[in-house]
């Protein structure tokens, strides 16, 4: 009977558990999470003043807790710059270039910098492919 576990290995290979995913369901919530909310309901206030009160007496753990709620974290802002309508390769160096100069002034961080010459790789990526696919329209009419 030295055959079995083989017959049984050659059924389980390849997929030895049920497609899909089975853990945990879309929306359910940990326990422990659940038993703090319910610990610290109504209790807020309470919370609250004491982290103020430890802030003002110093203690910079609870300084800075104080600062993120006062102060979110920074995020995006918005950039303004100008794309001409009709544009040659050179346009897309010369906004690259002020990308750059913007970045080396300080007027934009390094990593607002990198998003717009992103933006600014796709538009030309974009514009290369509209030239090609206009060329090869030309291209199947003379053909």
């Amino acid at each position: 009977m030295i055959e079995a576990p083989l017959i049984n290995a050659r059924k389980t290979r390849g997929r030895p558990f049920k497609k899909g995913n089975p853990g945990r369901p879309v929306g359910s919530r940990n326990k422990a999470t659940i038993a703090a909310e319910m610990l610290l309901d109504g209790e807020t206030e309470a919370l609250t003043r004491k982290a103020i009160e430890l802030a003002m007496a110093g203690d910079t753990v609870a300084l800075r807790l104080c600062l993120e709620r006062i102060i979110p974290a920074r995020r995006d802002r918005p950039i303004k710059f100008r794309i001409p309508e009709q544009a040659t390769g050179n346009d897309v160096a010369d906004a690259m270039h002020n990308v750059l100069s913007e970045v080396a002034a300080g007027h934009m961080t390094p990593s607002e910098g990198q998003s717009v010459a992103a933006v600014v790789e796709g538009w030309r990526r974009a514009k290369e492919f509209g030239e090609l696919e206009d060329r090869l329209t030309v291209l199947e009419r003379v053909g």
